[in-house]
Order: structure tokens, then C-alpha cells, then sequence
């Protein structure tokens, strides 16, 4: 049976906020099917696999500059795991890393075992991003494209003359466990708790960039709060030195606090103005019970079930959008929807990976 080996840019457990590396952690702590992994030292290591410690001393270092290739270490590693089991067949994932696979290929090649090795490329955007003449055989040379979703496959169909590689899909999963619907009088407890009693509460949630839209939204607000003072609009993820009227900046707070944050707010807005592979926190507002209000860019309508599950908005760049959208909703033009049962469950990535890596492992045998 062939072994699984995850090339990962991070260092895994990862310290830091990061949506593939938390997934990856989750996954690693269940049932997962990864029997190593390569990447730089952690400062904990998961027991249920086998480390290649990608190093970072002074000759990987001259190397890298001598190769113009920040990842040499990585292949090191591999090359190291693969010598030590001759006899084995083995399958490589790749997270958001083209370059490598190049290197990949060309040590396989040169060793005479690319046939027993079957490569997949997990890409957490949603527009093609390989598109330079240096990769324009790209998708000739690996196995399997993973994507997350399938509107991102359409994409990448329609952009290249050729795509011949297997395409899979992999919606990204949540913990449900935390992230649910709250009953009303829970909602009503953590607003009273807040001192937002009888407010309705609108949610923002991301880093503070250009491209996610919180400018935007904080022209928007300016309208909808002149019209609607029992509102209010909690940041998350972002401050900034000016206050403004009906705007509640909390900046930065715990990864663990933030399912009571969706549980009280009623409305989660997510006016992103790139495209978004497939956004976790609308997953996990959805699956809190907020009204859902988001740009028409990437992933997100499906994410959204292209309307079913919120307000999808055609042309996010336009404020009076936002604001017909709000008010609408406001004046109850636009119902909240209800979901009849959980969906983007971290235990459906779960068995989706598992049988993603199955297939893979059929077709090495």
C-alpha cells in the first residue's frame, strides 16, 4: 500500500492563524491518512507520523541562493524518505506550492521511480494561478488537481487550451461542534452580556485589507446607521483610529472566542473584493444561524448555494448595493434562512480526504 507524504510550507501543528494548516492540524488529530510529513521544525510534533525536518543551516542556505530555490530542504527530505524505502510506492501532496513540484518531478525522474509516485496539488484559491510560460506543461506533470470548488474547476477548464490532469474537489470543512446555531434565548443571553440588548447585530470578520472590504462597508454603515440607531457593527480582525457612530472595533481576539460572536450577531457581511477560494468564516457564520450577506466573487457563491443560503451581491464594489441589501433585510424584504441541518462539516473534509487519498492509492496499484 502506498505511503502518504505531505509536503507542507508551515511547520505542522502551526503556531499562527492559518485556515489549510489549522484543517491539516485537525485532520491530523483524527482519522487521518498522512504517514509523513516534511516541513520545518515545529515546536510539537504530531505522534501519529513521521517527520522529514526540512533544515535551515548555512549550506541549505548558500544552496538556495546557488539554485534560486527557497525550498531545496524540502526536497532533501524527500529524497532521504524515499531512498529509505526502495520498495515503496508513495503518494505526495502539495499545498499551495507549484514551484516545488518541478523539483519533485525532476529528482523522480532522475531516480527512475516517477511511475510509482503519484502527485497531487491542493490549491486553496480560486483563479488559475499557474499561467507563466515556465509552467505551461504544469498540469502534464502532476497527477491530481485538488480544488474547493467546482466553479473554480469551471474556471480553470475555460482559461487553459489544455488540462489534462484528474481534478478533484475538497469544500473545506469547520467544527461544527463549536461553530452552531445558538437557540434564541442563547442569542439573547450573549447580546445582554455584551450590552447589545435589543440591537440588531451585523458582524465583519477578516484582516484588515484593502481587498476585504472593510472600507466599503464603513461607508455603507454611515448610511445604514443614520436611518436604523438599534444597529450596530461588530469588527473583527481590524482597528482603526477614527471612531465611528454605531461601529464597534475589537481588533484582534482568541480563535476560541469567536463562535459567540457569530451566535450573537444576526447579519454577517462579507464584502470581499478579490476572488476567495472558499471562505471559512461564512461557512462558520452560516452554520451559527447569521443572514448572509456577500460579494459575487470567487468561491463565495457557491459557498452560498448561488443565493439559497443569503444575499449574494452582483456588483460588490458598489456601495448602494450593500446599503439596498442591508435595508432590505432591515425592513424584513429579506428573511434570515434557516438551515435544516449543518453543512461544511470538518467530518465530511474528513472522509472526502480519506477517499480522495484512497483513489489515489487504487491508482498506484
Amino acid at each position: 500500500m502506498a505511503k502518504v507524504i505531505l509536503i507542507s510550507q508551515y511547520p505542522l501543528p502551526y503556531s499562527k492563524i492559518g485556515s489549510w494548516p489549522n484543517i491539516y492540524k485537525n485532520y491530523l488529530q483524527a482519522d487521518h491518512q498522512i504517514d509523513y510529513i516534511i516541513c520545518e521544525e515545529p515546536a510539537t510534533k504530531f505522534p501519529t507520523v513521521k517527520y522529514g525536518i526540512a533544515k535551515n543551516n548555512v549550506l541549505v542556505k548558500i544552496r538556495r541562493r546557488l539554485l534560486d530555490f527557497y525550498r531545496i530542504g524540502y526536497i532533501d527530505e524527500l529524497k532521504k524518505i524515499v531512498k529509505e524505502n526502495p520498495e515503496e510506492k508513495f503518494i505526495i501532496q502539495v499545498v499551495d506550492n507549484f514551484r516545488i513540484v518541478r523539483y519533485i518531478n525532476q529528482f523522480l525522474d532522475t531516480l527512475g521511480i516517477r511511475q510509482k509516485c503519484y502527485i497531487q496539488v491542493f490549491y486553496h484559491g480560486f483563479s488559475p494561478f499557474v499561467n507563466a510560460v515556465d509552467y505551461l506543461n504544469f498540469y502534464e506533470t502532476i497527477d491530481e488537481l485538488i480544488l474547493l470548488t467546482h466553479d473554480s474547476y469551471k474556471t480553470h477548464k475555460n482559461f487553459y487550451t489544455s488540462f489534462p490532469c484528474k481534478t478533484s474537489i475538497l469544500y473545506n470543512g469547520i467544527d461544527t461542534q463549536r461553530f452552531h446555531l445558538p437557540t434564541n434565548q442563547d442569542k439573547e443571553k450573549l447580546k445582554l452580556e455584551s450590552g447589545l440588548e435589543g440591537k440588531k447585530i451585523f458582524m465583519w470578520c477578516a484582516q484588515d485589507r484593502p481587498k476585504k472590504g472593510l472600507s466599503l462597508i464603513l461607508d455603507v454603515w454611515k448610511k445604514i446607521y443614520a436611518n436604523h440607531k438599534n444597529t450596530v457593527l461588530i469588527v473583527i480582525g481590524a482597528k482603526r483610529d477614527i471612531a465611528v457612530d454605531g461601529v464597534i472595533f475589537l481588533g484582534r481576539i482568541p480563535n476560541d472566542d469567536l463562535p459567540k460572536y457569530y451566535q450573537m450577531s444576526d447579519c454577517y457581511l462579507f464584502p470581499t473584493l478579490c476572488h476567495e477560494g472558499f471562505p471559512l468564516s461564512l461557512t462558520e457564520a452560516l452554520n451559527c444561524g447569521c443572514y448572509c450577506i456577500a460579494s459575487n466573487q470567487g468561491g463565495v457563491p457557491e459557498v452560498l448555494q448561488y443565493g439559497r443560503y443569503g444575499r449574494i451581491i452582483e456588483n460588490p464594489n458598489y456601495v448602494s448595493e450593500w446599503e439596498t441589501a442591508i435595508n432590505n433585510y432591515l425592513d424584513s424584504r429579506e428573511q434570515p434562512i434557516q438551515l435544516t441541518s449543518q453543512i461544511y462539516r470538518f467530518e465530511d473534509w474528513v472522509s472526502n480526504m480519506n477517499a480522495i487519498i484512497k483513489d489515489a492509492k487504487a491508482s498506484l496499484a
